[in-house]
């Protein structure tokens, strides 16, 4: 379970995707969570759907790899699905004892489910083409404006970097820990709710320990090299934009101008108004 997780983790590739400037899938990634909360009909899910596929393609990603990441928000799922389809008041498709499915919450229900992958597939494509001192560097460049509100954007940036770096080692260090503790006889599967939050103690103790020591040890090697923020830093390689970045930037305003004009249409909406 824990391997399946592949948000803030690098898939290391030569693709069109992996060669784009950091800012251009950080505007894209926040571009299409957002168009997917604009959207009244199928028709803008299909839309994005297909984009989504587009992009898949031209990062070379294996599909099923982005997939297995969905396995770690199965239950989020499944909850999400539920709630929304039997506690939603509308127009009544069947009733099962005092259970009521309604149009409007089959409706949601779709909904709700295809945006959350939707929105999950399309922030790992970000983080699976981007290296983490790419992100940072794009992280400050777009949050640069702030600076006015003094607003510190580098030990921002910094730390959200940090924090997508840290998902796939503190995961590693876990899957470590709970393998060591099974050799010793540990069960975590057996038992009921209490029994197996308790379980769990030997293995969130190390956990915790770990993950403040490198913290340390991190904050240790930054001092050790003088680290002292963005003020008068220069990069290595400074992010500019290129031809192809441009040609991005097109091509996800025509997205956005279909998906979000055609996805708000009524006429395309095939669920019954209550």
């Amino acid at each position: 379970m824990l391997r399946d997780i592949t948000l803030g983790q690098y898939y290391q590739t030569e693709s069109i995707i992996h060669e784009l400037d950091s800012r251009v899938k950080l505007s894209g990634t926040l571009l299409f969570i957002f168009s997917l909360f604009f959207f009244k009909n199928p028709v803008g899910y299909v839309i994005a759907a297909l984009f989504l596929c587009v992009v898949i393609r031209l990062s070379k990603v294996p599909f099923k790899y982005m997939v297995r990441g969905m396995k770690s928000i199965l239950i989020l799922l499944l909850m999400t699905v539920f709630f929304n389809l039997f506690l939603t008041q509308g127009s009544p498709i069947f009733k099962i004892w005092k259970i009521t499915v309604t149009w409007e919450g089959l409706s949601l229900a779709i909904t709700m489910a295809v945006r959350l992958t939707m929105l999950i597939i399309g922030s790992s494509i970000m983080t699976l083409t981007t290296t983490p001192n790419n992100l940072t560097d794009g992280m400050e460049k777009g949050l640069r404006p702030l600076k006015i509100f003094k607003v510190p954007v580098h030990e921002v940036a910094m730390m959200m970097s940090i924090a997508l770096r840290f998902i796939p080692i503190l995961l590693e260090e876990t899957d470590k820990i709970m393998k060591a503790q099974l050799a010793r006889g540990a069960d975590f599967e057996s038992g009921n709710l209490i029994k197996r939050a308790k379980a769990m103690v030997p293995l969130l103790v190390p956990l915790f320990i770990s993950a403040f020591r490198r913290a340390n040890d991190l904050a240790m090697a930054m001092e050790a090299r003088c680290y002292r923020g963005g003020d008068g830093r220069t990069k290595m390689k400074p992010l500019i934009y290129k031809k192809k970045d441009y040609y991005a930037y097109l091509f996800l305003l025509i997205y956005m101008v279909v998906s979000i004009t055609l996805g708000r249409l009524e006429v395309f909406n095939i669920i019954p108004a209550a």
